[in-house]
């Protein structure tokens, strides 16, 4: 092929994350944002009254001599406040920094000095985390709390400031400054559960078509008449990006602040009759048995979106049985900003008997457009698209990282893919399922067995609220199945229980060699089962009882 390519003759506009706040200010001013606060009441305002504030925390940025780049960390709910600091900082060019509060304080403090924060924004709840790590923290200058004077806390942090004052001093009229859309909007650091936390930098670029993409009927359905509340925190991957799907769409938030219990849940629901709902299935599991101990049904619901570990089946049918709302299984990762993948209502869904949609919504779905996927061998062939082969699933795509912030590692990177670490099968219709993480997957005599698999399996007895599956060593098999439960309140549920439960629902040679009941299971920062310390404590389980 010779000769020269000829460029289209389009405007070249930067995608900026001030250009969505602006849209939303024209576009859908009168747009609702409701929010539980930290101090307890119901916060309303609209989506106009939020871009006013945004420019005010840029004019406040300005007065601290925040320089372009330069990074602003929030410890936060879901609030109006950390709204309007989403596009705030962001706008103003500096590097918006969500900290996950649930970390363990020598990996806040880790990641606090490392990302370099000038400045914390701060919730009343979170305070004396901070309170409890500032000598730590020697190059922070300041903290800012997020509430009025009424609400300021008697602490001993140091040049520490009541946020409604602050933004009271502040006109309201700034000019959003236009730079390079590649440039750093955000970060937020991986709650591994090995190491330190690594530092994923999302650009303006991708964090806007990141947006752009995952609006559409076909990934989370947001439109200008939805009502959403997101429950997924925006202290951990932006939300998965919905504060700036609703500046596009202009759907209604509702932000639950600090109450993620069943019953702060449903208060919020029974009042502002959202239509869809983003969390994990920790989350879920407890608005159910709430929705099943008070005899309600969720009526305005009619989707629930569920990310960061895979539902069981008894989740999925409870939702569509009980409730009449359509489990959607969401797939993506912190280094993904985060949505890979989503399986959303179709048409041939509707074709298929009813357990067999289930079994299609038990899987995590189909990419969104811009994300390409493969699976491939330990020698890094692809394997086939045929929903049996098992291989580690790699990924590349306008909004997937491309390396670590301050951060040499480059093992997960391979010829311009991102290794994601799970292990998984893609069929023919292009329907993606995580079979385990690819240090979770148990090795029994050279077969693989999904922990996953096995444990949605099992807490799908009604007698058990959570279960985990580890690899215990065998003399014979090298590992097998070891199941962990935690029994519901006042059940006497046996090992020979759950093993007769589980006799129909996964192959015979997956059963556990043994179910040990415990009162709790540990869980990473962001809820997902915490099983390193677990591995060490039971490895030898098998060997011991022999």
């Amino acid at each position: 092929m010779s000769g020269q390519p000829m460029f289209g003759q389009m405007m070249d506009r930067p995608l900026l994350i001030s250009g969505l706040l602006e849209h939303a200010e024209t576009t859908h001013p009168g747009t609702e944002i409701v929010s539980r606060r930290c101090e307890g009441d119901i916060h309303r305002y609209t989506m106009k009254e939020a871009a006013g504030r945004a420019r005010r925390i840029a004019n406040l940025l300005h007065r601290f001599g925040i320089e372009q780049g330069e990074r602003i960390a929030t410890l936060a709910w879901n609030g109006y406040r950390h709204y309007e600091l989403y596009f705030g900082v962001s706008g103003y060019g500096a590097v918006l920094h969500t900290i996950n509060p649930r970390l363990f304080a020598d990996q806040l403090v880790y990641i606090i000095n490392h990302a370099k924060d000038r400045w914390i924004f701060v919730d009343l709840t979170f305070v004396p985390l901070l309170e409890s790590i500032r000598e730590q923290i020697p190059q922070v200058e300041g903290f800012v709390v997020l509430c009025d004077e009424a609400h300021m806390p008697d602490t001993s942090l140091p040049n520490v400031h009541c946020y409604e004052t602050l933004l009271a001093q502040e006109p309201d009229e700034f000019v959003w400054p236009e730079f390079d859309e590649r440039c750093a909007a955000s970060m937020c650091y991986t709650s591994g559960t090995t190491g330190n936390p690594k530092g994923v930098l999302y650009s303006h670029r991708s964090t806007v078509i990141h947006a752009m993409s995952s609006i559409g009927q076909e990934m989370l359905g947001l439109a200008s008449t939805s009502c959403f509340l997101p429950v997924v925190p925006m202290f951990h991957v932006n939300a998965w990006g919905t504060p700036y799907s609703a500046a596009i769409t202009g759907a209604k938030q509702v932000f639950p602040g600090p109450g993620m219990d069943g019953a702060s849940l449903w208060e919020l629901i029974e009042a502002e009759k959202p239509d869809l709902l983003l969390g994990v299935p920790t989350v879920w599991l407890m608005l159910l048995n709430h929705m099943d101990s008070i005899g309600k049904k969720l009526e305005s619901v009619q989707n629930v979106i569920v990310g960061g570990s895979a539902a069981p089946l008894s989740m999925i049918r409870d939702f569509q049985e009980k409730h009449d709302a359509f489990l959607i299984h969401a797939w993506g990762m912190t280094e993904m900003s985060p949505i890979g993948t989503v399986n959303a209502h179709n048409i041939h869904m509707e074709s298929l008997p009813l357990e067999e949609r289930y079994q299609l919504q038990a899987k995590q779905g189909r990419p969104v457009y811009g994300i390409e996927m493969k699976i491939v061998d330990d020698d890094g062939h692809d394997l086939p698209r045929d929903g049996e082969a098992r291989g580690r699933l790699l990924v590349r795509g306008p909004w997937i990282v491309s390396g670590y912030y301050r951060n040499e590692d480059r093992s997960s990177f391979i010829d311009g893919w991102f290794d994601t670490g799970d292990v998984a099968t893609i069929d023919a219709n292009n329907y993606l399922h995580i079979v385990d993480r690819s240090k979770d997957v148990i090795k029994s005599g050279g077969e693989w067995i999904s922990s996953i698999d096995l444990e949605n399996a099992a807490v799908g007895h009604p007698q058990l609220t959570e279960c985990c599956v580890i690899a215990a060593r065998h003399e014979k098999w090298a590992e097998r199945p070891l199941l962990l439960c935690v029994r519901r309140e006042g059940s006497q549920l046996t090992e020979q229980d759950v093993l007769d439960y589980l006799s129909d629902k996964v192959a015979k040679w997956w059963l556990p060699d043994a179910v040990v009941f415990v009162d709790s299971l540990p869980h990473t920062a962001t809820g997902k089962l915490l099983k390193v310390n677990l591995r060490t404590e039971y490895e030898n389980y098998l060997l011991e009882q022999a």
